[in-house]
């Protein structure tokens, strides 16, 4: 077993391309380099076609359960059984995904996913859907999503590499976001249009195009991981490898924070556009899309950085708690409106940094199980603490519940960063630089040597 992200991780030579170096240090370079690299490529632009189909279904399924029901309660039932097996198998599925080769593991999983779609379609088109068909269907999208989502996370290190893996995950993130601007408004035209069920019928297909992208892969350009054998308490092995180290728990626990009580913006958003600024579901459309413009820019501003540095993980996690706070404070509609960008792009820089440090911190052959845990923090914390945010939102009004939300991750965000500090044997320097204060962290005897002689 290799003892860093760098290890077995060498792609297999190819006749045209020059010598490798030894440097595989991750480096700074331009904001879409990782494309340049085919298999990356093919793999982006597949995911650029699904995730908009991806998006078109949450909003059409939606729509469907509450037509058929006329209960918001059966869209949660909805929601909850879509995420409760990540919540219930995500660990289980990342040992899975430790064991099996990334690109055939996709090719499975992505087509049972297409499969439901279009059952789904089928169902709706031909008019015998009935509520408990979306409920299986969301709920077999959940086991899917199981295995999928840590075989996508860790599948991106053996396209491009750990020089390049920064700017890959960043990408991917600005390809969900950017299709989150574009799926929910063509989901809106079809419903309205010709119904939903046309809308399912648009992502099964879609799934054409990773399918068809996995499938013209190179194999000999992958980047070689080791992978974990069968054998026993490998789940076990892969909850204590990340609770060993304080790099892998502490960003996962500020994520689980965050995650559960800062990132409800389903509950936040439209409290304010109801009740606080009394403008209607057109202000929570707004509201969603600016929020999804920021975090396009975030994601592209991550993959200009070379690094996924812990320090700039608890920065942005601070200032993301902090506009939260302001945010809940604002007395218009339009200020309100404006700090959705800035939320947005913080709040992507911590995902995006969480996600890349992590990534970079774990051997590969843990790879999988690490990030299923990740996943299934981040992934299960907005269904556990919705109806948290939702009594305190509703029973205190929405900028208290607001504000709380910014708080729990400010103070989280404060107390993590002062855990690694103490675990990195660094201490807090307070000074002036260039005639401006200056706030950060140093070695310990850096600052004892900086201090003056008693």
């Amino acid at each position: 077993m290799s003892t860093g992200p760098g290890a077995a991780s060498v792609p297999a030579p190819d006749p045209h391309d020059s010598p490798p170096t030894s440097d595989t240090r991750p480096r700074k370079s331009s904001m879409f380099s990782s494309l340049k690299v085919r298999n990356y490529r093919l793999f982006f632009m597949g995911q650029v076609v699904s995730n908009i189909g991806t998006w078109m279904q949450r909003i059409a399924q939606d729509w469907l359960v509450l037509s058929l029901t006329g209960s918001s309660a059966a869209v949660g039932i909805t929601t909850a059984l879509q995420f409760l097996p990540m919540l219930l198998f995500g660990l289980y599925g990342g040992v899975l995904v430790d064991r099996l080769r990334k690109r055939p593991t996709l090719l499975v999983t992505q087509s049972s996913m297409a499969l439901t779609a279009l059952a789904l379609a089928v169902a709706v088109l031909t008019g015998h859907v009935q509520v408990w068909h979306v409920y299986v269907a969301a709920f077999a999208v959940g086991l899917a999503t199981v295995v999928d989502n840590p075989a996508r996370q860790s599948f991106v290190s053996e396209l491009v590499g750990p020089q390049q893996l920064q700017n890959a995950v960043s990408l991917n993130s600005a390809n969900f976001q950017s299709a989150r601007l574009v799926g929910p408004a063509v989901a809106g035209i079809l419903i309205t249009g010709v119904g939903t069920g046309y809308a399912f019928l648009f992502n099964g297909l879609s799934f054409i195009a990773p399918l068809t992208g996995l499938l013209l892969m190179r194999a000999r350009e992958l980047h070689v991981v080791e992978r974990a054998p069968r054998g026993k308490g490998q789940l076990r092995e892969g909850v204590r490898y990340v609770t060993g180290r304080p790099e892998l728990i502490w960003p996962i626990v500020l994520v689980g924070f965050v995650g559960t009580f800062a990132f409800n913006f389903p509950v936040y958003l439209s409290a304010f556009a109801d009740d606080v600024f009394h403008a209607g579901a057109g202000a929570y459309s707004m509201f969603n899309t600016l929020m999804a413009v920021g975090s396009v820019a975030g994601a592209l501003l991550a993959a200009r950085r070379g690094t996924a540095r812990l320090r700039l993980l608890i920065a942005a996690a601070l200032v993301f708690g902090a506009l939260e706070i302001v945010a809940a404070t604002t007395p218009t509609l339009w200020m309100f409106a404006l700090l959705m960008v800035p939320l947005g792009l913080f709040g992507m820089t911590v995902n995006v940094t969480t996600n890349t440090s992590i990534q970079m911190s774990t051997d590969p052959a843990m790879r999988g199980r690490v990030m299923a845990l990740y996943m299934m923090v981040f992934l299960g914390g907005s269904p556990v603490g919705a109806p948290i945010v939702g009594w305190i939102t509703d029973t205190y009004g929405a900028r208290v519940g607001l504000a709380a939300g910014g708080a729990v991750a400010a103070v989280a965000a404060a107390v993590i960063g002062l855990i690694l500090a103490r675990v990195g044997n660094l201490r807090l320097s307070v000074g002036w630089h260039r005639g401006h204060p200056r706030v950060r962290f140093v070695p310990r005897e850096q600052q004892e040597e900086l201090a003056p002689a008693a």
